[in-house]
C-alpha cells in the first residue's frame, strides 16, 4: 500500500541530497492504466533500432540491448524525484545523424558518438549542480535559437527524403502512414470532432501508436514489407557483444580531438534540451491548476542532473543515437490529461509517469510485441522524423520575433542541416553580428508577437 499524502502536500519520498527517491507501491500508487499503455507504446521506442543499425552498423540484438539500457534509465527520473515522462532528444537526432556520418563506419564513428554523448552528459550535470543552465541560454541570440530548431526540422525531413533513404524503400507506406499521423496530430478538423466522440478521443491520446498499427498492415499489403512472424518468449538482448564491441571497452576511449570536434553539436543539442525543460514545466504547471490536492515539485536543476547522468552512463555502456532527453512530450501530455481527471483516475503524477515507463521497459522484453513491429521499424522511424520535422519548423518559425530573426534562422538552419552543427553555428554567429549589431528592430519588423499570443 502506497504511503498517503495530505491534501495540498507533496507525494512522500526519501530525501537524498538534491534528489527525492520514490519507490513504486511504497511512495506512489502504481497506475495500471498507464502501465498497460506503456506496454503498447514501447513500439515507438523500438524505432531507435533502425537508427543504430543504419548509422552504427549494429546487429538487431545489439541495438535492442541499447534500447533496454535506455529503458532502464528512463525509470531513474521518477525514482530520483523528476515527475516527467522522459524520452529522446528527438529534434537533435537528425543533426546527430549528420554529425556521426562525417566519420567512417566503425570504431571512429562509435568513438565520435561516445565523445559527444559523454560531453553532453557532463555539461548537463554540471549545469544542474551549479544552476547555470538558464543563464547560459540567455546569452544565445533568439535568431540562433530559432535557426537550430528550424535546422533540426530540415535535417529530419532530409534524412527520410534524400536519395536512397527511407522514402525510396517504403514510398507508399510512408505516404499513407504519415498522412494519418498528420491528420490525427495536427488537423483542425480532427481536433473539432474528437471531443464529441469517445473512441476518437482515445485514439488522439495514443500519440503515433495508430500510425505504427497501420504500418503493420499497410506495409505487407503494398508489398514493401513482409508480414510479421510472431515469436513467443522473452527478448534476448546481446549485452555481452554490446560491451565488447560497441563501447569504449572495445573501440577504445575517444581522443581529445573528437571531444573538441563535437562541441558545436553538444551546444546545439543542449539548446533543444532546454526547450524540452521549459515545456515540461509548462505542462506540469497546467496540471497543478486542476489538481490542488498534490504539490508538484519540478526542479530544472534536478532534471539536468538526472538526464546528465543518463547520457554519461549511456555513453559508457551503450552509445545511443537518440540521446537521453528530459521529456517525451506526447506521452507527458497524455499522462497529464489523465491526471486532470482526478485523484481516482491517477493518485499522483509520479505514479502515472513512473508506471508508464515501467510499461515500456516491460514491453522491450515481450518477444511477440518486438517481432510484431520488427518489419516496419523503418516506416515508424520515417513517420517519427517527419512529424518531428513539422513540429521543429513550426516552433522555430513561431519563436522568431522579427523579420531578421526569421531570415537568419532560415539561412542558418539550411546550412546546419546540410553541412553540420559547426558550419551552422558559425553562419548564425556571423549573420547575427552583421545584421543585428547596434540595431534596434523597427516596429514593422516585429511580425510574430501577435501570432504567438494567438497560438
Amino acid at each position: 500500500m502506497a504511503l498517503k499524502r495530505e491534501f495540498g502536500k507533496e507525494q512522500p519520498y526519501i530525501p537524498a541530497g538534491p534528489f527525492k527517491i520514490r519507490i513504486p507501491f511504497v511512495h506512489y500508487r502504481f497506475e495500471w492504466a498507464d502501465y498497460l499503455q506503456g506496454l503498447l507504446m514501447c513500439a515507438v521506442c523500438l524505432g531507435a533500432i533502425p537508427m543504430l543499425q543504419d548509422y552504427l552498423g549494429m546487429p538487431f540484438e545489439v541495438a535492442i540491448a541499447v534500447v533496454v539500457l535506455n529503458g532502464i534509465l528512463y525509470c531513474a527520473h521518477i525514482f530520483l524525484g523528476d515527475p516527467v515522462v522522459p524520452g529522446w532528444v528527438t529534434p537533435a537526432i537528425p543533426l546527430l545523424m549528420l554529425y556521426v556520418s562525417q566519420f567512417p563506419m566503425g570504431p571512429e564513428r562509435v568513438q565520435a558518438l561516445i565523445a559527444f554523448e559523454l560531453t553532453l552528459g557532463l555539461l548537463a550535470f554540471v549545469l544542474g549542480i551549479t544552476g547555470f543552465g538558464k543563464k547560459i541560454i540567455s546569452f544565445v541570440p533568439n535568431a540562433m535559437q530559432c535557426g537550430i530548431i528550424v535546422g533540426s526540422g530540415f535535417a529530419a525531413v532530409m534524412v527520410i527524403f534524400n536519395k536512397g533513404q527511407r522514402f525510396d524503400t517504403f514510398p507508399i507506406s510512408i505516404t499513407i502512414c504519415i498522412g494519418l499521423g498528420f491528420y490525427l496530430l495536427f488537423s483542425n478538423h480532427f481536433k473539432s470532432i474528437k471531443n464529441n466522440n469517445a473512441v476518437l478521443k482515445m485514439i488522439s491520446n495514443l500519440g503515433i501508436l495508430p500510425v505504427i498499427a497501420l504500418a503493420v498492415v499497410i506495409g505487407p499489403l503494398v508489398g514493401e514489407t513482409k508480414w510479421p512472424v510472431i515469436e513467443w518468449g522473452i527478448t534476448q538482448p546481446a549485452f555481452g557483444t554490446l560491451f565488447r564491441e560497441w563501447t569504449f571497452f572495445g573501440v577504445g576511449f575517444p581522443p581529445l580531438s573528437l571531444f573538441i570536434s563535437g562541441l558545436p553539436m553538444v551546444f546545439s543539442a543542449y539548446i533543444i534540451l532546454f526547450g524540452d525543460m521549459i515545456q515540461s514545466k509548462a505542462l506540469l504547471d497546467d496540471s497543478a491548476k486542476v489538481r490542488p490536492d498534490e504539490l508538484i515539485d519540478y526542479n530544472p536543476n534536478r532534471s539536468h542532473m538526472v538526464f546528465g547522468l543518463r547520457n554519461i552512463l549511456m555513453s559508457l555502456f551503450g552509445p545511443d543515437i537518440t540521446m537521453c532527453g528530459p521529456l517525451w512530450a506526447a506521452m507527458q501530455v497524455v499522462v497529464c490529461e489523465r491526471y486532470k481527471h482526478g485523484k481516482e483516475a491517477m493518485d499522483s503524477i509520479n505514479g502515472g509517469a513512473g508506471s508508464f515507463r515501467f510499461g515500456t521497459l516491460t514491453g522491450y522484453f515481450i518477444l511477440p510485441i518486438v517481432t510484431l513491429v520488427k518489419p516496419i521499424l523503418g516506416i515508424a522511424l520515417a513517420s517519427t522524423m517527419l512529424i518531428q520535422g513539422y513540429v521543429s519548423v513550426k516552433v522555430g518559425v513561431l519563436k522568431a520575433r522579427t523579420g531578421n530573426d526569421l531570415g537568419i534562422a532560415g539561412v542558418m538552419g539550411a546550412v546546419l542541416a546540410t553541412r553540420g552543427a559547426a558550419w551552422g553555428l558559425a553562419v548564425g554567429i556571423i549573420l547575427s553580428i552583421l545584421i543585428n549589431l547596434g540595431n534596434k528592430p523597427q516596429y514593422d519588423e516585429i511580425i510574430f508577437e501577435q501570432t504567438e499570443e494567438a497560438a
